[in-house]
C-alpha cells in the first residue's frame, strides 16, 4: 500500500502515485530502453527458487531483529527518495523492505537465498546516468573503427560522430544508439548472472561483471568496423543491411568473450567453481515461527513506520515552494518574464508557442518564456532563447540532452564556457555548450551551437547535475522546493563557432539582465 498509493512524487511523463506501475511503465515502453525488467524479475525468481533448494534447513526461528531492521531501512529509504523526487531511489527502498519480509518468514535459509536475486532487480530499475558516459564511449568506439578501417587500407573518413567514404560511396552516422550503453545494463546484469552461476567467490563475480564493460566496447568496435566493410564492398545499402542486425552481433561477441574468460577462470582457478550441491530441502519448508510477541512487535514497528511514512509523503506534497526565483516572474506568477522583443538596434525576437508534447508530458505548473531572435541585417542569423520554470515537480526540467537527441540532433562534442559581462551581478556566466548537428532536407549538415545554464534563487550552475545535488540538499536539509529555471541559446555556426559565440554574447547580454536576478548568496 505503501509503495502503491504513497510512493511516487513526481507528475511529470507518468502521472501516478504507485511507485510500481511508474516501474512498470518503464518496461512497457519501448522508449524507455528497460524492457529488459521482464526478464530480470524472471530470472530473480527463477534464482530465488534454485537458491532455496540448495540452502539447508535451518529449523530456529527467523531473526526478527534483522527482518525489521531491513524492513524499516526499506521504508526510511522510500522516505527520503520520496522526498529528493527520486522514485528510483523509492523502488530499492522497497526490494530491500521485500527482502526484509522473506527474511522474517523464512529465517536464515530464505534471507540468504533472496539476497543475490533482490540484488540482480537493481538492473531492472531504469537508470539514465548512463547517457553521458554513452557520449563518451560513442567517441571512442568511433575513433577505434576509423583507425582500424585505416588500418586494413580502407580510407574512411571521418568528422565528428560521421563515418564516410572519400567518393560519398556510403555515410553514417554513428548515432547514441549504436555507442552501446542502450546494451550495457543488460549486458552487465548477464555477465554478473553468469559469473554468479560459474563462482562462489563474491571478488569472482565482481570480475566476470568488469570484464564487461572492455567487452562492451570490443563488441561495438567489432560492430561499426563491420558496417564500414560491408559498405566498402556493396555500398550503403549493404552497410544499413549490417546495421538491422549488428546489435545482437555486440549481444555474442560481448556473451563470447565472457564465457571464454569464466572457462579460463575455471580452468585457472578449479578451487573457486561452485558446485552445484543439489536440492537439500522442497523451497516450500517450513520453518520454526517467530514468538508471538516478537511477531506483534515487528507488526506493529512497521505499520507504524508505513503509516508516519505515508503521511509525511502527503506533507511533502505540500512543502512549500520558494516564491523567490532566479528569474523575474511574469503577473501571474507561473511564467518567468516575457523576453524582450527587440535587442538593441540589430535583433528582433517573435515568440514561440510552447509545443503540445511538452504541455502533455511536462507538469501544469511549469513556466515557459521562449523567443527566436532574427538579425535585422541577415535574416539568416538566428537565435533560440528559452527558459523552462519548474514548479513543485523536479521532471518540468531534465536533463537537456533528451530533449536535444530526440529533436533529431546529434551532439558531436561538448565544453564549458563563461559568458563575461552578461549577468547581472557581474560575475561570469557558466554554461555547458553543446556542439550539435542534423542533416537539412537537401543532405547537407545542420551545425549548431547550444549553450544551458541553470538559475536558482541562490546559484547559477552549468550542469545538470550540480543542479540536482543542490536540489537533494535543499528539500533533506533546508525543506523546500526552490523553482529552478533551465535557460538555453541556441544558434547555427554554418559561419564558424567564433562567429556564433558571439551572436551569443550578444544575445545573451541583452536578454540575461532583463530576465535573471543578481544572485545575492555565495554561490
Amino acid at each position: 500500500m505503501l509503495w502503491h498509493g504513497f510512493g511516487n512524487a513526481t507528475r511529470g511523463y507518468i502521472a501516478t502515485d504507485s511507485a510500481i506501475w511508474w516501474w512498470v511503465s518503464h518496461w512497457l515502453d519501448p522508449q524507455a530502453e528497460t524492457e529488459h525488467g521482464w526478464l530480470i524479475l524472471g530470472l530473480s525468481a527463477w534464482l530465488f527458487w534454485r537458491n532455496l533448494r540448495e540452502e539447508p534447513a535451518d529449523p530456529n526461528p527467523p531473526a526478527t531483529g534483522a527482518a525489521l531492521a531491513a524492513m524499516l531501512g526499506g521504508v526510511a529509504l522510500h522516505a527520503v527518495g520520496y522526498g529528493v523526487q527520486q522514485t528510483r531511489v523509492s523502488l530499492a527502498g522497497g526490494l530491500l523492505f521485500c527482502w526484509g519480509v522473506l527474511a522474517l518468514a523464512g529465517g536464515r535459509r530464505w534471507r540468504r537465498a533472496a539476497v543475490f536475486p533482490f540484488g540482480f532487480m537493481l538492473f531492472a530499475i531504469p537508470v539514465n546516468i548512463l547517457d553521458t558516459a554513452g557520449f563518451w564511449l560513442r567517441l571512442w568506439v568511433i575513433e577505434a573503427s576509423h583507425g582500424l578501417a585505416n588500418a586494413c587500407g580502407i580510407g574512411v573518413i571521418r568528422s565528428g560522430t560521421q563515418l564516410f567514404a572519400p567518393d560519398g560511396a556510403y555515410q553514417y552516422d554513428v548515432a547514441a544508439a549504436c555507442s552501446g550503453v542502450r546494451s550495457l545494463v543488460a549486458l552487465l546484469a548477464l555477465s554478473l548472472l553468469v559469473g554468479y552461476l560459474n563462482f562462489r567467490p563474491a571478488w569472482l563475480r565482481a570480475l566476470v561483471l568488469l570484464l564487461s564493460l572492455p567487452f562492451t566496447y570490443v563488441g561495438n568496435v567489432v560492430r561499426i568496423s563491420a558496417i564500414i566493410v560491408a559498405a566498402e564492398v556493396g555500398g550503403q545499402r549493404a552497410g544499413v543491411i549490417v546495421h538491422e542486425w549488428a546489435g545482437f552481433l555486440v549481444f555474442v561477441v560481448v556473451l563470447g568473450l565472457v564465457m571464454l574468460a569464466v572457462s579460463g577462470l575455471r580452468r585457472w582457478l578449479p578451487a573457486a567453481v561452485r558446485v552445484d550441491q543439489g536440492p537439500a530441502q522442497p523451497p516450500w519448508r517450513a520453518v520454526a515461527p517467530p514468538a508471538r510477541r516478537h511477531a506483534w512487535l515487528v507488526a506493529a514497528g512497521v505499520i507504524l513506520a508505513a503509516a508516519l511514512v505515508g503521511l509525511g509523503t502527503r506533507r511533502l506534497d505540500t512543502l512549500p515552494v520558494r516564491t523567490d526565483t532566479g528569474v523575474r516572474l511574469a503577473a501571474d506568477g507561473r511564467n518567468p518574464v516575457d523576453l524582450p522583443a527587440f535587442v538593441g538596434t540589430e535583433w528582433i525576437g517573435r515568440r514561440v508557442p510552447v509545443s503540445a508534447v511538452e504541455l502533455e508530458v511536462l507538469p501544469p505548473d511549469t513556466g515557459y518564456s521562449r523567443r527566436v531572435y532574427v538579425a535585422l541585417s541577415d535574416p539568416r542569423r538566428q537565435v533560440l532563447v528559452s527558459i523552462v520554470l519548474s514548479g513543485r515537480d523536479r521532471s518540468s526540467i531534465h536533463r537537456p540532452e533528451i530533449c536535444v537527441e530526440g529533436q533529431g540532433w546529434t551532439i558531436r562534442d561538448r565544453f564549458p564556457h563563461a559568458f563575461e559581462g552578461v549577468r547581472p551581478d557581474g560575475a561570469p556566466l557558466p554554461v555547458s555548450v553543446l556542439r550539435i548537428e542534423r542533416t537539412r532536407a537537401d543532405g547537407r549538415p545542420q551545425p549548431m551551437l547550444l549553450a544551458y545554464w541553470f538559475v536558482s534563487s541562490d546559484a547559477v550552475v552549468a550542469t545538470h547535475a550540480e543542479r540536482l545535488w543542490r536540489g537533494v540538499r535543499d528539500r533533506l536539509l533546508r525543506g523546500r522546493a526552490d523553482r529552478w529555471a533551465y535557460v538555453l541559446a541556441q544558434t547555427g555556426a554554418e559561419d564558424g563557432e567564433a562567429a556564433a559565440l558571439a551572436r551569443l554574447q550578444a544575445l545573451l547580454a541583452g536578454t540575461v539582465p532583463v530576465v535573471q536576478k543578481p544572485i545575492r548568496a555565495n554561490e
